[in-house]
C-alpha cells in the first residue's frame, strides 16, 4: 500500500472511506473531487480492481491524498475487504465511485456510532441524479417494519447498501467480511444478516445523505445475473427451508423469464454443494424480522430484476 499524502487541515481519525472501481477513471475522478471539497477530512482508500484504462495513475497524480491500492485481478466486493484489512480506524464508509457522502454525513454516521456502542453501521439517504430525486428503495428503509430497540436513533435495518454505509469496523471483521463467492451484486445483504445474528444494531438515518450519479459504464444483464444468483444463495445460506423456499419462488417469479434468468438459477444450483456446506441458519429473533420485510420485497417498484 502506498502511504497517502498528508490532507490539509486535520483528519478526522475515526473513519476510512473505501472505494473499488474497475475501468470508470472518469466517474471516479468526478466522486473524488466532489469528496475532496466535502469529505469532512476523512483518509481514503481507492482499490482499483484491475482497471486497464489509467484508473490509477489518475489517482495518484490528481489526488496525492487518496492511498491506492492495486490489484491485478477484478476482485469486486472484496476490493473491500482488502482495503479493511489494513486501516486502524474504528470505523469504514462504504463511497462506490459513482456515490458522493455530502459534506457532514460522514461527520454524522460516525458521530451516530460513537454514540451507540451497539451499532454496527448506519446507511444514508439516497438522492439519485442529475434531479436529485429520492431512491425508490427510500420508503422501504424509512418505514422498516423491523423492530429495534428504544435507543436505536431511526428505523431499525436487517440490510445495509453498500455505497451508502458507514460500519464498526470490528463488527464488519468479526463476520468476515463479504463472502469470497458473492463477488459483486447484492452481496451486502449476506453480510447484513450475519451482523444481525451476531446481535448487531443497523439504523437508517435521514440526515446522512449520499448522492447517486449513476454509471453509464455498465453491464445491466451481468449485474442482474449476480444479484439473482446471489439473492437465491443467500436465501439458501441463512433461512429455514420452508422461508428459503417461499422467497426463492417469489424471486423467480418477479425475475423475467429469459435466458439471463435461466443462467443465474443455473449458476445458483452450481454452488449447492459449498452452500449446503456452509449452511447456517439464522436464529429466530432475525428470522422474524426477515419475514417481516416480505410483504414490502414482494411489492416493491426497486427490487425488480431489469437489464
Amino acid at each position: 500500500m502506498r502511504p497517502a499524502a498528508p490532507s490539509p487541515g486535520p483528519v478526522d481519525p475515526r473513519a476510512t472511506v473505501v472505494t473499488i472501481t474497475h475501468n470508470r477513471r472518469a466517474e471516479l475522478r468526478a466522486t473524488l473531487t466532489a469528496m475532496r471539497e466535502g469529505r469532512d477530512a476523512m483518509a481514503m482508500i481507492v482499490v482499483d480492481n484491475g482497471s486497464t484504462d489509467g484508473t490509477t495513475q489518475m489517482v495518484c497524480e490528481e489526488f496525492p491524498e487518496v492511498t491506492v491500492i492495486r490489484s491485478p485481478v477484478n476482485l469486486g466486493a472484496l476490493g473491500r475487504d482488502l482495503a479493511i484489512a489494513d486501516i486502524d480506524t474504528d470505523y469504514v464508509a462504504f463511497c462506490d465511485d459513482d456515490t458522493r457522502w455530502r459534506p457532514g454525513s460522514l461527520r454524522r454516521a460516525a458521530d451516530l456510532l460513537d454514540a451507540h456502542p451497539l451499532l454496527g453501521s448506519v446507511t444514508g439517504r439516497c438522492l439519485v441524479g442529475p434531479a436529485m430525486t429520492e431512491d425508490p428503495l427510500t420508503p422501504e428503509l424509512r418505514y422498516s417494519p423491523v423492530p429495534g430497540p428504544a435507543w436505536l436513533p431511526g428505523p431499525a435495518l436487517l440490510g445495509v447498501m453498500a455505497g451508502l454505509s458507514m460500519l464498526r469496523v470490528d463488527a464488519f471483521r468479526a463476520v468476515g467480511g463479504f463472502h469470497p463467492r458473492m463477488w459483486l451484486g447484492g452481496e451486502e445483504e449476506l453480510l447484513a444478516i450475519d451482523l444481525a445474528d451476531q446481535g448487531w444494531q443497523m439504523v437508517w438515518a435521514e440526515d446522512v445523505v449520499i448522492e447517486h450519479h449513476p454509471s453509464t459504464v455498465r453491464e445491466a444483464t451481468a449485474r442482474r445475473i449476480l444479484g439473482i444468483r446471489n439473492t437465491l444463495w443467500t436465501l439458501w445460506l441463512r433461512r429455514p427451508a420452508r422461508s428459503a423456499l417461499r422467497r426463492t419462488r417469489a424471486v423467480l417469479a418477479s425475475a423475467p423469464r429469459d435466458a439471463a434468468t435461466v443462467r443465474a438459477v443455473g449458476a445458483a444450483l452450481a454452488g449447492a454443494v459449498w452452500v449446503r456446506r456452509e449452511r447456517r441458519v439464522v436464529s429466530d429473533r432475525v428470522e422474524d424480522g426477515l419475514t417481516l420485510l416480505e410483504d414490502t420485497q414482494r411489492t416493491s417498484r426497486a427490487r425488480r430484476y431489469v437489464g
